[in-house]
């Protein structure tokens, strides 16, 4: 593998991982309420919607460090499927007004986190290229 191909796994991960820390520190901010009543509406226990944290904040920070990579990236793509079937499920078939798919933000997250889940993180990583946490 060469520097090209880790630079590119850097800068994937690097975006990913701060763009849903993002919604991660929100959700720290101004809690997850709104999350525990649709996980009841959808018949689910409560603390399903505190798995949130793992998915938004832990998940997006080892892949940021690049240490348990894989498993962060396939954390992220799990908790964008619940984010699909809990809150965007009317939105699957749709169209926005610039002619895109109404869920091509969340489309990517998910393609995002199983891309990292599948690539790892390379060697600009604390993991490092070989490493056994990458």
């Amino acid at each position: 593998m060469n520097r090209t191909d880790d630079a590119g796994k850097l800068i994937l991960r690097l975006v990913l991982g701060i763009l849903i820390l993002l919604h991660g520190i929100s959700k720290m901010t101004h809690g997850v309420g709104f999350i525990v009543n649709l996980v009841h509406e959808h018949g689910l226990p409560s603390f399903v919607a505190y798995l949130v944290y793992i998915g938004e904040v832990i998940a997006p920070i080892l892949i940021i460090v690049g240490i348990f990579t894989r498993i962060g990236g396939l954390i992220i793509a799990v908790n964008m499927l619940f984010a699909f079937g809990l809150v965007h499920t009317s939105q699957l078939f749709q169209i926005n007004s610039q002619g895109g798919w109404q869920l091509e933000l969340q489309g990517m997250y998910l393609a995002a986190g199983l891309a990292i889940a599948l690539l790892g993180a390379g060697r600009f990583s604390l993991g490092g290229a070989g490493g056994r946490y990458n």
